[in-house]
């Protein structure tokens, strides 16, 4: 089993920042693709930011110059830095990790969501 511990969302003004933090543990041998996903009240989840374990970064078009994700591999935490935060970036934020166990089984991992809310 994985477990993914997220933190760090909570309520900020309009250009301000966050930086979400997610902790991946349990019997796992890799942790191959990291990244955040969100969903607002009414829509669909949608992919904020991944990346690999090589480092390459995919973000989607509306928060590209905003949010940065990176990833300590030692730690098996993947951040993701949100600056110049707007109120539609509202959310709940989940971490997702797609990884291998070491029976060579492949997981697909969600944490729990951290609520973002940026309002004036």
């Amino acid at each position: 089993q994985v477990q993914l511990v997220e933190s760090g969302g909570g309520s900020v003004q309009p250009g301000g920042s966050l930086r979400l933090s997610c902790v991946a543990s349990g019997s796992i041998f890799s942790t191959d693709v990291m990244g955040w996903y969100r969903q607002a009240p009414g829509k669909q989840r949608e992919l904020v930011a991944r990346i690999t374990s090589g480092g390459t970064t995919n973000y989607a078009d509306s928060v590209k110059g905003r949010f940065t994700i990176s990833r300590d591999n030692a730690k098996a935490t993947v951040y993701l830095q949100m600056n110049s935060l707007k109120p539609e970036d509202t959310a709940v934020y989940y971490c997702n990790v797609k990884g291998f166990y070491y029976n060579h089984r492949g997981y697909d991992a969600w944490g729990q969501g951290t609520q973002v809310t940026v309002s004036s």
